[in-house]
Order: C-alpha cells, then structure tokens, then sequence
C-alpha cells in the first residue's frame, strides 16, 4: 500500500508534571492508567499504589474507574485513575466510554489527565500497539510502561525498550505488574512524557481527506488543538453524521468511498502495517516461535467436543458448591441469630421493644447475613477461575448459545449462580460489559428457581399433588423458570433494550497461577460491599414488614387468650390461635383481606394473600407464615400438622380451599414473581437507581399474575377444578 507522510504531522512535545499549569484543583495532577484488558494494567496500579484492585480476565469486569494515591518522583501526590481495560477508543461499550470521557477530559468528575500511563503487554505486542496509537493521536503527554517481559523472554521475543521508545517518542519503562518491580523508573518516567501525536500514515487519498477535515474542525475553534486530528480520524472513519462541520465529512467519505477505498479497511491496515513495523524492530525482527503452552491447553479446553464437557463439568462442580457447600454455613447463621433471639428474649421482659429487638433488627440482621456463604462460594470460585484464565473460555464456549436470546456467553454464570440465590447471580454481572446485555441479565436472573422457593415447593408437592406426580412437578417449576427467563430475555433484548448486539471481542489470557492474597481480598470485599450496601436497605425493610405484621396491636386477644387457658385450654393451642387472630387484624392481615378480590381468580383466598405479603422478607417465609395463619405455630415445609390444617380447610359452601389446581397456580406464582426485598435491594445497589429494581418487581408481578391465572382458570376450564 502507498503511503505519505502526514501533512501536519506533529513534532513530540515534552511535558513535565513539575508545572503549575497541569496541576488538577488542590494541587494534584491526575495520571489516567490505560491499556488492553489482561495487560496487567490494574496490577500495575496496585504496584503504584499499594493498593490491591481486582485483576479481570476480560473486557469489561471493570466498568468503573479506580483511584488511587500516586507518590511521584518530586514527593508530591498525583491521583492515578485506573481506566476500564479497552481494545479501543471508540466507545462501543461502557468501558470504553468511560475510558474515552476521561482521556478527552469530558468526564465532570475528574479534571483532564496531565498524563496517561499506556500498560503494552510485551508478549502480545503488536495487538496492544493497537491501542497506543490511538492514545497517541490524542496527543496526551503519554509514557509507555511494558509489563510481561518475562512472559515475553520465555516465548524467545524479548522486547528492546529502547527501541521501542526510539520508535513511539515517548518514554517506555520496563515493568513487573505482579513484583512491582521498576514502579520507582515509571513514577520518573512521568516528568519525561511526550506528546508526539499521529505517527502512522495514510494512502494518498487518505491523508488528503483526512487533511481537509482537519482544516474544518480547526476552523471551526470549538475543539481543543491537541484532539483536532484525533477527532478527524473518528469522524473520517466511523462518521455517522455527514451533516456535520458544514457536510465536510460527508464530502470527504464520499471521495473516498467514489475512490473504491473501504475506509473502516484503511485505518485498520494502516494502524496495524504501523504497529507491525514498530513490534519488528522492538523485538528485533523476532517472531514467537510454535505454539504456547496456553495455546497447547486450549486446544482441549476449546475443543468442540471436549471443551463443552469439561466446562459443564466446572459449572457442575461450582453450582454444586454454591448449592450444597454453604448449607453449613446458612445453618450456623440460623443457629446465631435464633440464639440471639433467645438471648434477648429471655433477658427483656415482653412488650414491643422486645418484638422489634427479635422479630424486626435480629431477623433482619438474619435475613443479610443468611445470605453471604452462597456469595462467598460463588466469588472465591469466580476469582479462581478469573486468575487461572478459565472463565473467558468458559464465556467462549457458551456465546452462540447465550447469543440465541440475545445475551452474551458472560451471562451464563449469573443466571446459573441464581439457581442457588439471585443475590450473587446478580452481584456476579459486574463481567458484562455490555450495559444492555447486563441490564437484561440482572433483569431475569431472579426468574431462575433459587434455593428459597424449594420449601414452597415441597410443602405444596407434598400436601396435594399425587406420588406418582411429585417428582415430575417439581421438575417443571424448575424448567419453567428457565424457559421464562430466557424467554424474557429474548423479549426484552428486542423491546426495551433493543439495539445493534455488541461484538464479543474475547482475549483468551494466558493462564497463571491464581494469588492466594487477592482472590482472599477479592471474596472479603464482595461480601463486605453486599452488608454494606444492600444489606443496609434489607434491614429497613424486614423492620418494615415487622411493624405491619405486629399493629395495631389488639389488647383484647391477650385477654380473651388468658381466660381460655384458666378455662382449661392448652396453653400451645391458645397461643397459636392468639398468633393467628394478632396476625389476622394486624396490617399485613388487613393488606391479605384487601388483596382477596385480586388474587380470588388464581383460587386463592386471604391467608394466602398474608403469606405472599409476608413472604416478600424472603420466599421461604411463605411456609412459616401460612403456619401461623393456620394456628398450628411455627412450622416448616415438612410439617405434617400445617399440611392436614390445609387439607382440611372447606369454604362456606364446603368445597376445599386447597387443591391440586391451586397448589400449581401458587408453585407457578411462585416461580415468576419477584417476592424477595433482598433481591430488589441488590439490584439497587447494582444499576445505582430504583428505577430498574421497580420494574423487575412490576413485570414479574404482572408476569406472574397471568400465568397463574391461565393455570388455574385453564384448569377449572378443563374440568381440574374442586
């Protein structure tokens, strides 16, 4: 391909970090950290910093950026901004928004960066080039820090440092992001950062468009000087709106497409001849010689056969864990937190302080904590097989068959992990980088049969459907969610989220021995972020729900209680009727009567308009309330005295109030409606607004409410009816 030099091609430009007129506000300059994800550029950050952020094994597990204190060589501070890993500049995604807002100094958070450290993984050279020379066009005061050289050294192409900074004009360190070892040369390096510009070239045609869209924008005094020809670039490429600078970059992609020039073609050969021609003389005219030993190990684990075997064998073993493996734990929890129930009950007299002590904080206390095993199995987990570099093969292999219901292969995890609890599920869709690819995961991860419906299930299967029938009942609660979860999110992707589906640009990193102390600090700071945050709007919650349940309080039930039991009554029974009378005339109790009309046409009644009022503080709670509801006391889904009260429950006009129909519709209700407050509440925490969590609440109410409609009204239709 011809090329020429550019026209205005920019000479390098030093710029120290020592003037006063790069200073952020308070005297702090900002150093913005960029790089391809797996560069090792968060390592580097930590080696910076002392901090220890999370390393990600692919684009977009950090959607956010992180600060941190910078010491510079000249003892003062900077703040070192660590930008989502990115392969580009153009913003396709959130990460790379982000990364783009604050380089050109859009994001208002932040004032523009004095410079930008660019993180080159040395093995993979060539392909993180790329990148540079976007950062490049920029003409941000730039230093190069090459991290995996060792890595490099082993495949036999060590990279010349000096070389490569001869050929970029800008500084280049060599680096170890996992010892630290060069951060002091890197912080030096800082006052030497250059500005050198476009470095690669065009064809002929190319730079002469490229040229007079340059003069327009320039004419124009709007941008900045140093992102005129970056912008330029952008528009003159990836342009949408020809319209713009007065239909200037419209004229100029015409010339070029009247030309027979494919211009997305052009800049992708020309960065890339560019980057081909540096990589060459940094390392030497070197080439990797013959496969890695990744590349040796994915040719089982990506195996079209193999591959999937072994990765449902993973996922296997990871359901498993978060399933059964946090049992113990969950028991424990119960076990303290009904001790301490215990506790304060013995030791405060009655009255309501005590009630809310042990039925509103301790339980709501319970109801956060009840939940952290599952979450710390599932991210100790994640982490493992986020360092060991498993989980972007796990995300390769299950891509076409996620892109099916327009969803990435990063969303499978989520919505298996839901099938234990839909906390971590949702938690675990921080790794989708696409905002609306995770918007709709978080969105039907709760649809997936978690773990707290199985005791709803139980006693409902127990009580009114056949033997011959249970196993395959409770088979299609769990396969009913799954069609409704991806039917929904095919739905969803093609309505409220429709929109062009996002590339699924996958690096398959290296694999490595994962760090012992980071994937520690990784499931710590998951647990303590879910207390923390949602754990916080939990609490309110349950204190909310017990004072519905627990007023107004009815005086004249204690003493019509206390006459029955000097009548001769047994005190067990006397207590389950004032229990359930309390319960009855309290709030909740009015709010089930209030909602009988509603829920009447799915064949349920008021007691079990309390039970799905009651069951929103956590989906199990159903059984214990219908307990209580029925004067037979605490109960659980094994109860046999709760199952024959229900059993024998008539209507005034004798026909039972519980039936086989009933009990489908319930399970079905069950399956589809989002009667968890703590899942609500991490979904807050996790989209930053209410928005999102009323919706989800919404539609899988209105979801739920049809289907068990058509369920039963079908069923009475059908002759299935009392």
């Amino acid at each position: 391909m011809a090329t020429t030099s550019p026209s205005d091609a920019p000479k390098p430009t030093p710029s120290s970090l020592s003037g006063s007129d790069i200073d952020a506000p308070g005297g702090r300059p900002v150093i913005a950290l960029a790089g391809n994800p797996n560069s090792g550029k968060t390592s580097v950050f930590n080696a910076l910093t002392g901090l220890r952020r999370k390393v990600g094994n692919y684009p977009g597990i950090t959607v956010d950026r992180v600060e941190g204190d910078l010491l510079l060589s000249d003892g003062r501070k900077a703040r070192l901004v660590d930008l989502p890993g990115c392969y580009s500049l153009l913003p396709r995604g959130e990460d790379e928004r982000l990364a783009r807002g604050v380089l050109l100094g859009l994001d208002p958070r932040l004032p523009e960066p004095s410079a930008v450290i660019a993180v080159l993984d040395a093995s993979n050279l060539e392909r993180n080039l790329y990148f540079a020379t976007q950062l490049l066009d920029m003409r941000v005061p730039l230093v190069v820090a090459l991290n995996m050289t060792d890595v490099a050294e082993e495949r036999g192409v060590p990279v010349d440092a000096a070389a490569l900074e001869a050929a970029l004009g800008v500084p280049v360190v060599p680096v170890s992001g996992r010892t630290g070892a060069n951060a002091h040369a890197l912080r030096e390096a800082l006052t030497r950062a250059a500005a050198p510009g476009r470095l690669w070239s065009l064809s002929a045609d190319g730079e002469t468009a490229l040229d007079t869209l340059v003069q327009a924008i320039r004419a124009e005094g709007v941008l900045p000087e140093r992102i005129v020809e970056a912008e330029a670039v952008r528009l003159l490429f990836h342009g949408t709106d020809a319209s713009a600078y007065g239909g200037i970059v419209g004229t100029v992609q015409a010339q070029l497409d009247d030309a027979g020039v494919d211009r997305l073609a052009l800049e992708a050969e020309c960065r890339y001849l560019f980057c081909r021609d540096v990589a060459r003389k940094a390392r030497n005219d070197k080439d990797p010689q013959g496969p890695s030993r990744s590349e040796r190990v994915d040719r089982l684990l990506t195996h079209r056969i193999l591959g999937p075997i072994v990765f449902l064998g993973v996922m296997a073993t990871m359901f498993l864990a978060v399933f059964a493996g946090a049992d113990e734990a969950m028991g424990a929890v119960e076990a303290a937190t009904g001790w301490l129930q215990g506790l304060v009950t013995e030791h405060l007299g009655e009255g309501m302080l005590r009630d809310l002590l042990v039925d509103g904080v301790i339980a709501g206390v319970g109801n956060v904590l009840i939940f952290l095993p599952q979450i710390c199995i599932l991210f100790l987990f994640l982490a493992v097989l986020e360092d060991l570099g498993y989980m972007a093969r796990a995300a390769f292999l299950i891509d076409r068959l996620m892109r099916g219901v327009g969803l990435s292969g990063k969303a499978f995890v989520p919505l298996m992990s839901s099938f234990a609890c839909a906390i971590p599920g949702i938690m675990s869709a921080r790794t989708i980088e696409s905002r609306r690819d995770r918007l709709v995961t978080i969105l039907v991860a709760p649809l997936m049969s978690c773990s707290a419906r199985l005791p709803v299930y139980v006693l409902l299967i127990g009580a009114f459907i056949p033997a011959g029938m249970q196993s395959l009942t409770m088979l299609s609660m769990y396969l009913l969610s799954i069609v409704a979860a991806l039917g929904v999110a095919f739905v969803l992707r093609r309505t409220l989220f429709k929109g062009e589906e996002s590339p699924f640009i996958l690096e398959l990193p290296p694999y490595r021995r994962p760090i012992v102390k980071t994937v520690i600090r990784t499931v710590t700071g998951k647990g303590w972020v879910f207390v923390r945050e949602a754990g916080t709007i939990i609490l309110a919650i349950s204190v909310l729900l017990w004072f519905l349940a627990y007023f107004p309080k009815d005086d004249s039930l204690s003493a019509e209680a206390a006459q029955r039991i000097e009548a001769g009554e047994d005190e067990t029974v006397v207590a389950d009727w004032e229990a359930s009378a309390q319960l009855e005339q309290s709030y909740v109790g009015r709010l089930g009567h209030a909602i009988e009309p509603v829920i009447a046409p799915l064949g349920h009644d008021w007691k079990t308009g309390v039970g799905l009022i009651a069951s929103f503080a956590a989906r199990e709670v159903l059984v214990s309330t219908l307990g209580v509801i029925h004067s037979v006391g605490e109960a659980d889904e094994e109860s046999v005295s709760l199952r024959e009260r229900m059993r024998a429950e008539t209507k005034p006009d004798g026909s039972p109030v519980h039936t086989p129909l009933t009990s489908i519709s319930l399970m079905v209700f069950f399956v589809l409606a989002c009667q968890c407050m703590s899942t609500l509440a991490v979904v807050k925490r996790e989209t930053n607004s209410w928005r999102w969590p009323i919706f989800m609440l919404v539609y899988m109410t209105v979801l739920a409410y049809v289907a068990s409609l058509v369920v039963y009204q079908g069923g009475l239709a059908l002759g299935f009816g009392p």
